[in-house]
């Protein structure tokens, strides 16, 4: 996979699937919650069916047996990556892989990644709404280590708290580092955010670019001078 993967976050099918058609080999792209439950699991054969690699972000947060029959389903779409909140205890990410491993095609189940803190919490946001004490990172890196002993292959961070991540986790868990803009582009409703080199330089193992792309006048050339600056 491609290191730079492409938010979706387009209202119906019909906007995602022309923007697709802009791309004359594979991408990796995201399915979030907007598009997934607009479309309908639809949509993930018609892009599976261009070729694309697809991280299906729908956040999975409930109770352990939930969970696991969730994510058996969804390991039935044939999707590459899925998530879910760390919030949601180390029985419920066991349960997690559990069900994918169940619900798997073929050897390989789908890479499963947890959310630590969202890109749009900030220290005052965790502190005084979600009651949770301390800094941002000292609770990032308390999910990831409960992520990693899980058994999931990575966790959703910002790119502030990658390196750390793979200090304490080692180089192969992953990070997937959303909150990706350039200098120039607005944070819109992002608190933690880094530029594309930045990420590279934190070591983020993936990052997820939406608006910076989909709203670009060339999203092709844009994906891969991202993918460049990843690689390069």
């Amino acid at each position: 996979m491609n290191k730079t993967i492409v938010a979706l976050d387009f209202t119906n099918e019909e906007e995602a699937l022309y923007f697709l058609d802009q791309f004359d080999k594979p991408i990796n792209v995201k399915v979030g919650m907007e598009l997934f439950y607009s479309a309908g699991p639809q949509i993930i054969e018609k892009i599976k069916e261009k070729g694309h690699s697809i991280f299906l972000d729908l956040k999975l947060h409930d109770i352990p047996n939930t969970v696991k029959s969730a994510m058996r389903n969804l390991a039935k779409l044939d999707v590459d990556i899925v998530n879910l909140h760390c919030a949601g205890g180390k029985e419920m990410m066991k349960a997690a892989i559990e069900g994918l491993e169940e619900g798997k095609i073929g050897d390989k189940r789908p890479l499963c990644i947890g959310v630590t803190q969202l890109t749009s919490t900030s220290k005052e946001i965790m502190n005084n709404d979600l009651l949770i004490e301390g800094e941002v990172i000292d609770a990032v890196l308390h999910y990831a280590k409960n992520a990693k002993d899980s058994g999931l292959d990575g966790v959703v961070c910002s790119v502030l708290e990658s390196k750390r991540i793979h200090e304490i986790c080692g180089d192969e868990f992953l990070t997937v580092t959303p909150g990706i803009r350039f200098s120039s582009d607005s944070k819109d409703d992002q608190k933690r955010v880094a530029t594309p080199s930045i990420a590279k330089e934190e070591g983020s193992s993936y990052i997820v670019v939406g608006r910076s792309i989909t709203k670009s006048q060339d999203p092709y050339n844009t994906y891969y001078e991202i993918e460049k600056t990843m690689r390069g």
